[in-house]
């Protein structure tokens, strides 16, 4: 089951701890800890840990791109890259072991030119056509230089080969989407922010999903609610989902690997409901690990049982397996 992913603004995340931090002081820092990094990335690495077949597409400049290159190919993701002048950028976190408090310092990415924007085009309807892919995931932040409607001449290029698409960002990118989008997961912010207002209640966000829906954006909204779980939201459905407890290592990646887990499952033909329990089984067994890295499938076949054991119409999941 191949899926092809979508990172403009790839890092390399670089992840480590300290017993405090300390203000003007050195500060000797653990071992770090360095995973391939940006949302698309991310997303690859939960599918190809639920048994899918993940095609990676993303540019890279410099050392520090080859480096994100190989990191992507030690994962055991297909790599796509597509080579540009500027280098790829980094972003690291430090744990602060003795409060547990995580603090994440995001580089901005380098600057794309026109013409290296529409080569990351070419390059993403080459692996459509090549890979046969179920679905395309556009998923992270746009780097400078690219115009916010980039993800909607994605949608259109997807569209012209049939492929389905799933979009994960914010701001202005998200603004500008028009579809067809099969899923959008914005979080419950980055939906307030695109909706111009706040949105306190379940009745508020479903609302607010509905108008995407009803514009034609996509068919299906999925709000990640973080720690309160997720709502579910078609234009006559509206559902939320609750969380599972689940220790947190690292919270980074988390929303990365809840889109893993609903392209896998959508894919796959599943339910709707059950799409949305394992892209909070795959959320919950990332938080568990450290950095960017996915859950342990073990981990997330056992929360998914955990969240649907009350549910006797939900798809059994005991292994993850390629189609």
């Amino acid at each position: 089951m191949s899926v092809v992913t979508v990172t403009m603004n790839p890092a390399i995340d670089i992840a480590a701890g300290i017993p405090q931090l300390r203000q003007t002081e050195k500060m000797r820092c653990d071992t770090p800890r360095f995973d391939p990094g940006g949302g698309g990335i991310n997303v690859a690495r939960t599918v190809l840990a639920l048994g899918g077949e993940p095609t990676a597409v993303f540019p890279s400049g410099g050392h520090s791109g080859r480096l994100l290159e190989q990191l992507v190919a030690d994962a055991g993701v297909s790599t796509h890259p597509v080579q540009v002048t500027g280098w790829t950028r980094e972003s690291f976190s430090i744990t602060e072991r003795s409060t547990d408090r995580q603090y994440r310092f995001v580089l901005p990415g380098a600057a794309l030119t026109a013409e290296e924007q529409d080569r990351c085009l070419d390059a993403v309807a080459k692996a459509l056509a090549t890979t046969g892919a179920r679905f395309l995931v556009a998923s992270g932040s746009l780097p400078p230089g690219v115009s916010p409607a980039f993800y909607q001449r994605l949608v259109e290029r997807a569209a012209l080969l049939r492929v389905p698409v799933a979009v994960d960002t914010s701001g202005e990118a998200l603004r500008h989407l028009q579809g067809p989008i099969e899923v959008l997961k914005p979080s419950v912010r980055e939906l307030s922010e695109c909706a111009g207002r706040p949105l306190r209640t379940h009745d508020d966000q479903i609302a607010a999903a509905r108008e995407l829906i009803a514009a034609g954006v996509a068919r299906i909204v999925v709000v990640s609610l973080g720690a309160d779980g997720a709502l579910l939201v078609t234009a006559d459905l509206g559902r939320w989902f609750p969380p599972i407890t689940q220790p947190v290592v690292s919270g980074i990646g988390a929303g990365d690997a809840m889109m893993g887990g609903l392209v896998v499952a959508l894919a796959r033909g599943w339910d709707l409901g059950d799409t949305v329990r394992l892209g909070i089984a795959a959320a919950s067994a990332a938080l568990a690990v450290p950095g960017t890295g996915p859950g342990r499938p073990e981990h997330i076949a056992e929360l998914y049982r955990r969240l649907t054991e009350d549910t006797a119409e939900s798809t059994p999941a005991p292994a993850w397996s390629a189609d």
